[in-house]
């Protein structure tokens, strides 16, 4: 169920990270505490991974991630393994749909930026040792390091000028992609946070309290997106993953694309975007009206943050709207997000995952054929 050209994104994809099984989370907790070696807690890591990989294929995707089960967080490990980076208390907090605010951590920038060793290589080269399909190797976007602390995101001694901070950074993904590509990736996918953030007008409100300008923040993340990718071969295909937060079923912002939509699938040099749609949160399908007719679309419709699963025709109807806008031969569905973008996971279980992701598939072959 690849599209016309053979080539991702998949009619059924979905984010990357998957619910972690208990005993890696207590693998996880007793390597921290030294309780057990580094070899056991890589074996564990393997064999959760090889079980992953099975169940995506059970629920017949063509697209495989490691789940990301060899993080903690989708950008811990990449500030683990990068030169300069840090974390500290972020300055927005996640929220539910009651109103509970929950804090949490985000890079900090402590030095100048280099990549002294692979970040995502590993993850790559054992998936596609393991798995039949198309493996995925996410990464955070470039503006994960800089959004989250809004103007203090590092020390102003080291970078006065965020844009050298990206140059520095977009180093960091360019040499990372030329080695994943040398091994034989070709999908890649960066998950953008800020962007989606910068949808929120009271998140607008509160970057412009900070001294910031929400619009010149857009130009510079997408700008950022270009640099990080810039020099790959023709032939890997880079999705970008639009994320309003996603920590155990809360977020961060609201909001439809409509303010970001013409500068980011307009410039951005990627070749499809994976989008929420999964509430009105959202926004409607209008603003793909701006998606350039070289870039395709995947639908987040299926939710990853709570079990009830949404119905074939119900999601048949919104990828009929969808069309709309964009041709159906360059729509795709997922989940709106991954299960798990941190340890904790979102509130819902392996079964209730398997059958999302089943339902993706089920559901792509029913509306496309």
């Amino acid at each position: 169920m690849s599209q016309p050209n053979g080539r991702p994104p998949f009619r059924a994809d979905h984010i990357g990270s998957l619910l972690r099984p208990k005993r890696l989370r207590d693998a996880f907790r007793q390597h921290s505490a030294r309780a057990i070696s580094d070899a056991e807690f890589r074996r564990v890591q393997d064999e959760s991974v090889r079980g992953v990989v099975r169940l995506q294929e059970d629920a017949g995707l063509e697209v495989l991630t490691d789940g990301e089960f060899r993080r903690t967080s989708y950008w811990a490990r990449f500030v683990l393994l990068t030169q300069g980076l840090g974390v500290r208390q972020a300055m927005f907090k996640f929220v539910d749909d009651h109103g509970h605010e929950t804090d949490f951590t985000a890079p900090y920038v402590e030095g100048k930026v280099s990549r002294t060793a692979p970040i995502t290589l590993d993850e790559y080269q054992f998936v596609a040792g393991v798995a039949k399909g198309t493996p995925k190797i996410t990464m955070p976007a470039p503006s994960t390091m800089h959004f989250y602390r809004c103007n203090d995101y590092g020390d102003p001694a080291v970078y006065a000028d965020p844009r050298a901070f990206f140059q520095d950074l977009g180093k960091v993904y360019q040499q990372e992609i030329a080695e994943l590509a040398q091994a034989g990736c070709r999908y890649v996918q960066l998950d953008e946070v800020a962007l989606a953030v910068l949808c929120d007008p009271a998140a607008r409100d509160r970057v412009r309290a900070t001294g910031q300008d929400p619009e010149a923040l857009v130009d510079l993340y997408v700008d950022a997106i270009n640099e990080a990718v810039k020099g790959r071969p023709a032939d890997m295909v880079i999705g970008i993953h639009m994320c309003r937060g996603n920590y155990k079923g809360k977020y961060l912002s609201e909001g439809g694309y409509d303010s970001i939509a013409e500068k980011l699938f307009g410039r951005a040099e990627v070749n499809h975007f994976l989008l929420e749609f999964d509430t009105p949160r959202a926004g409607d399908f209008a603003p793909l009206r701006l998606m350039p007719k070289t870039k395709g679309v995947v639908l987040g419709m299926v939710s990853s943050k709570r079990p009830q699963l949404e119905s074939v025709d119900a999601l048949r109807r919104r990828a009929d709207d969808a069309a709309k806008y964009v041709d159906a031969s360059r729509l795709a569905l997922s989940p709106q997000c991954g299960f798990a973008s941190t340890m904790g996971g979102n509130p819902v279980t392996e079964a209730d995952e398997r059958a999302k992701l089943k339902l993706c598939v089920d559901a792509a072959r029913a509306i496309w054929g």
